[in-house]
């Protein structure tokens, strides 16, 4: 615990070697990462937990920064891990460290801090865990699966004094920051409403049967605190997506990002009011989440909104992307004009003519501003801090119980309940199935 604690200390004291050298961490910029010199004790020692899709991306951004060592993977499918494993080994030529149980991986006093990148059901319950381990957490997006655990996850933050960033890119952007800027200096007037859109190419999943577990899963594992139900591969590698048990539809996926980029431009929290209707559309197949959703959030006391619209397959792009690509971005409507904030810049429009106005483009830095938060310990060096995650994910989380309930709900944002509604209230959490239990954070 003693070579721990120094460690520690050593990471946070490396800020101060920045500010030595001028080298600024103004939100925005690229903060800068301390270079890792011929002592090991300066590098950064961070572990990948679910390798397969985003995980992998997480490899090569983290192991990307200067000063950063990724040490160890960890995954619930051995073919997967063996394949993500042999790669890094390959290509850094150092030995990584194999775990199948998350758990095991946050005994090991060696790793400073985690990438989470499992399905969405087990992100808070991984994320707390690895922060009472005296571990930093990147974990992706939505970071919970219902709202009551992500605030589980803040308060994890909090009291264990870790860093947490959430994996929305787009606060990691400095062209999207200086657009959100121009935003709150008025450049569009008074801002009254933000649309985002998530349309997707999304082909039908068919149906596909209950069968055994393939060799190499630990499907208990991987299940965790959902309910225990038969393997299917529709409700496996990626296409848990579109399951409740563990996903939160394309609004809690590709949504999420959208929703984070709109209420950073609004300047609001959670709404008072939501509205949500859609369904699942043409294909006829195994999907339980909505293809099409459109969901309104109402701020009454602020007099602004927030609408967000999911569609898939044949679909227009309405200014994002080109006719064949998907459309995914935010448009800001105000007094003097409309900006869209896209992957990765923005685009303004002015006056009764739509006249061009000031744009940029640029790309995200998240896993810099990850690591940079690990070393100063300022929550400002983050790309997004968990609370904001928190409330970006808990958006998605409340347009669907509205269309899970099939009506308009009332929520109260100060208590982070629905006040009155014993229905709506139920979907706040869910049963967890032991041991896999996310605990309440006192």
């Amino acid at each position: 615990m003693r070579d721990m604690l120094t460690r520690r200390q050593f990471l946070a004291g490396t800020s101060a070697v920045g500010a030595a050298m001028g080298l600024g961490t103004l939100r925005g910029l690229a903060p800068a990462v301390a270079k890792d010199t011929s002592s090991p004790n300066e590098a950064v020692r961070v572990a990948s937990i679910g390798v397969r899709g985003k995980g992998q991306a997480h490899i090569g951004g983290l192991e990307s920064v200067e000063g950063v060592k990724v040490v160890a993977l960890c995954d619930v499918d051995q073919s997967i891990l063996g394949a993500r494993a042999e790669q890094l080994e390959k290509r850094t030529g150092r030995k990584v460290k194999h775990y199948s149980d998350y758990r095991k991986l946050l005994d090991d006093d060696q790793i400073d801090a985690v990438s989470i990148a499992t399905p969405n059901h087990t992100h808070s319950l991984i994320g707390i865990a690895a922060m009472q381990s005296g571990k930093d957490v990147y974990v992706e997006k939505p970071c919970s699966h219902n709202i009551w655990e992500g605030r589980q996850l803040v308060a994890a933050a909090r009291k264990y004094k870790r860093m947490c960033q959430h994996g929305t890119q787009g606060r990691s952007c400095p062209a999207i920051e200086e657009g959100i800027r121009k935003i709150h200096e008025g450049l569009i007037g008074d801002v009254y409403m933000a649309r985002g859109l998530c349309f997707k190419w999304r082909p039908s999943i068919g149906h596909a049967p209950d069968e055994p577990v393939p060799p190499g899963v630990d499907y208990d594992r991987w299940l965790g605190p959902a309910p225990k139900r038969p393997f299917s591969r529709n409700r496996f590698h990626y296409n848990w997506h579109w399951h409740w048990d563990y996903g939160n539809g394309d609004m809690g996926n590709q949504g999420v990002h959208e929703m984070d980029m709109a209420r950073w431009g609004l300047g609001v929290g959670l709404p008072e009011k939501i509205h949500a209707a859609g369904g699942h559309f043409m294909f006829d197949d195994d999907q339980e989440t909505p293809n099409t959703l459109v969901c309104i959030f109402q701020y009454p006391g602020q007099k602004k909104m927030l609408a967000f619209e999911t569609r898939h397959w044949i679909t227009n792009h309405e200014g994002f992307g080109s006719e064949a690509s998907n459309a995914v971005g935010v448009t800001f409507f105000g007094s003097e004009g409309y900006m869209r904030v896209k992957y990765f810049g923005y685009e303004t429009f002015l006056g009764k003519r739509r006249q061009p106005g000031p744009s940029a483009s640029g790309s995200p830095n998240e896993y810099e501003r990850f690591i940079a938060g690990v070393r100063s310990r300022k929550h400002d060096d983050l790309g997004v801090e968990i609370e904001d995650g928190h409330l970006s994910s808990a958006l998605c989380h409340l347009g669907n119980i509205s269309y899970r309930l099939g009506r308009t709900v009332n929520f109260d944002p100060a208590t982070e309940t629905f006040p009155g509604d014993q229905q709506a209230n139920a979907m706040l959490t869910r049963d967890y199935r032991k041991p896999y239990v996310v605990p309440k954070i006192a």
